[in-house]
């Protein structure tokens, strides 16, 4: 038997949503000097990587990129990542993922911040599917997309020569 898979977005509406989110962030942080992007492993770095190939192009503000590697299966905050917490003081961090499922990743990812002085934190995702357990809220999203719990969305980003495209199973 074969599985359902539907075209939610393609390459193209995809890089769409991807160049509309960098413009909202830029808006949101015209004032600032650095922002700090927060990619969550895999595909929400791969994400956070191309807005900030976008925003070098058009933002006035430095782009640092970072990587959280998270245990999403764990009951507590076990995370890495790429630089120390404390280089992000006293900046704006942008917590980068690709589906807003739960929130559990996003509000684990929230942690990690919680001890040091930031300007803001804001989150993206290229798809927000309105399930959540956690109090999470998206600041910027590509796609709502209202599904039922059984129904997967996969995000294809640069993935073993596969096109760029989000699904849903």
């Amino acid at each position: 038997m074969s599985e359902k898979k539907i075209l939610v977005l393609n390459s193209r509406q995809i890089q769409q949503k991807i160049d509309r989110i960098a413009y909202q962030i830029v808006e949101d942080n015209i004032e600032e000097t650095e922002i700090v992007l927060a990619g969550l492993q895999q595909r929400g770095f791969r994400l956070a990587g191309r807005l900030k190939t976008i925003l070098e192009e058009i933002a006035p503000f430095k782009v640092t990129l970072i990587s959280i590697d998270l245990d999403k299966f764990s009951s507590s905050l076990n995370a890495s990542v790429s630089v120390e917490v404390e280089e992000c003081s006293n900046k704006v961090v942008v917590l980068v993922d690709d589906v807003l499922n739960t929130g559990k990743a996003l509000a684990y990812a929230f942690g990690i911040f919680l001890d040091i002085p930031l300007k803001k934190i804001r989150t993206v995702v290229l798809v927000d599917r309105n399930h959540k357990s956690f109090p999470i809220a998206t600041d910027f999203s590509g796609l709502a997309l209202s599904t039922i719990l059984k129904e997967h969305v996969e995000v294809v980003l640069d993935e073993n020569g596969r096109e760029d495209a989000v699904y849903l199973r």
